[in-house]
């Protein structure tokens, strides 16, 4: 039998995430500021296990069993912990050994996933490079355009002057591109807008790169009210950690979207956000690049151009919003939060969860 439900009203009333066990390391209680960020009912934690709630990694258990009645308290960095295989939240944790045994467990919510703090100068720093990539482009751009209308003029077969129609379209689009780097158009207005008509626009071109090569999974919430952003900036932005994926070697993409509620993003609190989540089980970011990778110019690919990701973080931000990562072979997930205003209503249905298999 469970053991009675037991409250304590000094810890309900912090605002920092405590939880007791006992001495047999069962949860015997914890506050409401534990259950909130866990995401679960106070009622339902007592008894569990307390290393049951470890979601990766066994640092919680190796802790508690080489602690004694001596120690002071430990901190283990970057604990994910997840009640019955829920979305995991990471914390700095400190454990205490109380005097009868038991265990008390504060714990203190990170960002969920390493790569942010490199990025705080991003704009400045993206801005630069781009810059001076465009300004690096223009010549031999130039000169392109030059060679095919001289190709042009000597093409005698339909075929080759299809070819060189092509190559001039190419060269056009990269040389207006290479003019917004250069003198970027101010920003569009916001605009209410459907968050998986931006997905379905994604997993169309994904389609159109990959073929048959990858499997795209959707998993949207139908019942997400519109979010107010640029729709083309969001499309390029997941295209970019989707095209990431594909080129990574994933065999399985996965869309998800979700609502969350009370989400910091930054030094802000926001009551609802969207949660979009690109997960894909290629060969990941390599650890060398681990604390860089929203850095402009740095990729972990030779014929990369360290781009995508900055883009990706600049469009989050745009939005108020943030993009981080989590990732090791085999399982990469990108999260992009941005919030959603409590005046958006309920409309917005998405399309049903389905899948689709290119």
């Amino acid at each position: 039998m469970s053991p009675p439900l037991v409250f304590d009203p000094a810890l309900d009333a912090l605002v920092t995430p405590v939880l007791r066990a006992d001495r047999h390391g069962r949860v015997t209680l914890c506050n409401q500021a534990f259950a909130r960020w866990l995401g679960v009912s106070q009622k339902r934690l007592p008894d569990q296990p307390l290393v049951a709630l470890e979601a990766e990694g066994d640092s919680l258990r190796q802790a508690l069993q080489v602690m004694d009645d001596a120690d002071g308290p430990r901190r283990l960095r970057r604990v994910a912990l997840a009640f019955l295989g829920g979305e995991p939240r990471f914390a700095d944790v400190w454990l205490t050994r109380e005097a009868d045994g038991g265990t008390l467990l504060e714990a203190h919510p990170v960002d969920e996933f390493p790569g942010e703090d490199p990025t705080r100068a991003l704009p400045l720093a993206l801005s630069a490079a781009l810059k001076g990539l465009a300004h690096e482009l223009r010549n031999p751009l130039a000169g392109l355009k030059g060679a095919a209308q001289l190709l042009g003029r000597r093409a005698a077969d339909p075929d080759s002057r299809e070819l060189v129609a092509l190559i001039g379209a190419e060269v056009q689009r990269l040389t207006q591109l290479v003019d917004q780097l250069m003198s970027p158009a101010p920003p569009q207005p916001h605009q209410p807008l459907n968050i998986h008509g931006v997905l379905e626009q994604v997993v169309r071109l994904a389609e159109q790169e990959a073929g048959w090569a990858v499997r795209l999974v959707r998993d949207y919430d139908p019942s997400l009210p519109p979010l107010h952003g640029d729709p083309d900036r969001l499309t390029q932005a997941v295209w970019n950690l989707v095209r990431n994926a594909i080129q990574a070697g994933a065999a399985n993409v996965s869309l998800r979207t979700r609502a969350e509620f009370g989400v910091r993003i930054g030094e802000q609190v926001h009551p609802l956000a969207l949660r979009m989540e690109i997960g894909d089980d290629g060969r990941g970011v390599p650890e060398a690049l681990a604390e860089q990778i929203f850095l402009p110019l740095v990729s972990g690919r030779a014929d990369g151009s360290g781009l995508g990701l900055a883009m990706a973080q600049q469009v989050a931000r745009e939005h108020r919003g943030s993009l981080a990562y989590r990732s090791r072979p085999g399982h990469t997930v990108f999260t992009l939060l941005l919030p959603l205003s409590e005046d958006d209503g309920h409309a917005a249905a998405g399309p049903a969860a389905t899948e689709t298999t290119p």
